[in-house]
């Protein structure tokens, strides 16, 4: 059987970033290149599988269990479709139809071709040059947690690109718990459901996805940070986009009449609260970013992405655009500032929470593993915040990379080890 990180480098070598600015589904056709080998990989293995002409990858792992408990399996998904609480200590023939999913692409934060990993063997718990030519390094005074690995396996990159493991990572390990499923016949476990989506990055990973076509009574996205870390809740998002337009006067003649859209822009962005930037929050704290701006004198452009896991909170910062909208307004006249806000998702704690039993069977595996949970709030989200919404629910689980996004991004392969015996231990019959 395969290794889990022969697996991750192989995967890591297919260029799937995803674009931003693309009205395709899949946003990049390169991602087609990593689901369709992902697919001839799991029709090897015996394992039907099916890529839509929109990204979606699904596949079936059929139970192993007999008959008649199948049948009990059966009875036991329809009190889950009628939200009745799984008890933690169900017999061996009660297992509902579990899912698994991870997303192909990349972030566009980062140069995602032509990645080179390195493997440092042994970790001695001291700083990692990537690059020297580049002068680039992992340091333990800025990443303290490096320190934890010490011992361990690391594959970072060569300072010049991400690694990719957000989320190859995830893809990796749910292939290799798959493949121990169907080559261990006496590993008993109901119908097994996976996924694997494009476009997560640019928040359209389940745009083309159907809850009712992946069959799963609830499901897990293998597309947490760190080992142990299991999420539940996430931010509510929106986001805020504003145009402005100016009115561009000769600056010899300019006086009452030129309006600078740059400087309108600056004003806007400084009624922003300062202190509430993703620099100066954490955990439950939410925030403004402004992810991008562009500008003119005669016209200009800023996006804002809104976070927040409390939903009057959430309420609030969204309504504090039209406050912003109104001031400019007055100042300068309508039409000079156009801001549309629109919703992008919601906190999954509200579905999740109530079926508390999912959450319960990943803690359960966690430990199993010799792993320890470490619940906490997403700040961020994932494919499984917009599926829960849509009757999937679904937690977030550790896939053991660090730093992603950038060119510090590295993972130890014991977490990726770790991850595949979470996922066989939710998998298996209890």
């Amino acid at each position: 059987m395969e290794k889990v990180q022969d697996k991750f480098l192989r995967y890591v070598g297919v260029w799937t970033t995803s674009d931003p600015e693309s009205t395709t589904a899949p946003s990049t056709k390169r991602q087609f290149n990593l689901l369709n080998l992902l697919a001839k990989e799991l029709k090897t293995m015996g394992i039907k599988a099916n890529v839509s002409n929109k990204g979606v990858l699904m596949a079936t792992i059929p139970s192993n269990l007999p008959k008649a408990a199948k049948n009990k399996a059966l009875k036991l998904q329809t009190n889950v479709a009628a939200n009745k609480k799984i008890t933690t200590n169900q017999t061996s023939t009660d297992v509902p139809v579990i899912g698994f999913i991870a997303h192909v692409d990349t972030a566009p934060d980062a140069e995602g071709n032509n990645i080179k990993p390195q493997i440092i063997p042994n970790y001695n718990g001291k700083d990692i040059v990537l690059s020297k030519t580049n002068k680039v390094k992992l340091s333990t005074t800025m990443f303290p947690e490096l320190k934890q690995y010490k011992g361990q396996t690391l594959i970072t990159t060569d300072g010049t690109t991400l690694l990719g493991a957000d989320d190859k990572a995830g893809v990796a390990e749910i292939m290799c718990a798959a493949e121990y499923m169907v080559t261990h016949p006496e590993f008993k476990h109901g119908a097994i459901k996976i996924a694997f989506t494009p476009d997560e990055e640019v928040g359209r990973g389940v745009e083309n996805f159907s809850v009712k076509d992946f069959g799963a009574d609830f499901a897990y996205t293998i597309d947490g940070g760190a080992i142990g870390e299991l999420e539940f809740e996430n931010f509510n998002a929106a986001s805020a986009k504003i145009e402005i337009q100016g009115c561009n006067i000769h600056p010899g003649y300019a006086k009452g009449k030129m309006i600078n859209a740059i400087i309108v822009a600056n004003e806007i962005l400084s009624l922003l609260p300062p202190k509430e930037r993703p620099e100066h929050t954490s955990k439950y704290q939410g925030f403004f970013h402004v992810v991008g701006i562009n500008g003119s004198v005669e016209n200009a452009s800023i996006n804002i992405i809104i976070r927040d896991h409390d939903t009057a909170k959430f309420n609030a910062r969204k309504k504090l655009f039209t406050t912003i909208q109104n001031r400019i307004d007055k100042k300068y006249g309508k039409g000079v500032a156009k801001i549309t806000v629109k919703d992008q998702y919601y906190n999954m704690r509200k579905i999740v929470e109530p079926k508390y039993y999912i959450v319960q069977r990943a803690i359960d595996a966690m430990k199993k593993a010799g792993v320890k949970p470490k619940i906490q709030p997403i700040r961020g989200g994932t494919d499984g915040a917009m599926l829960s919404f849509r009757g999937l629910p679904c937690p977030n689980i550790f896939a053991g990379g660090l730093n992603f996004h950038g060119k510090l991004e590295y993972i130890p392969i014991e977490s990726m080890e770790k991850a595949v015996q979470v996922i066989l231990n939710i998998a298996e019959a209890k």
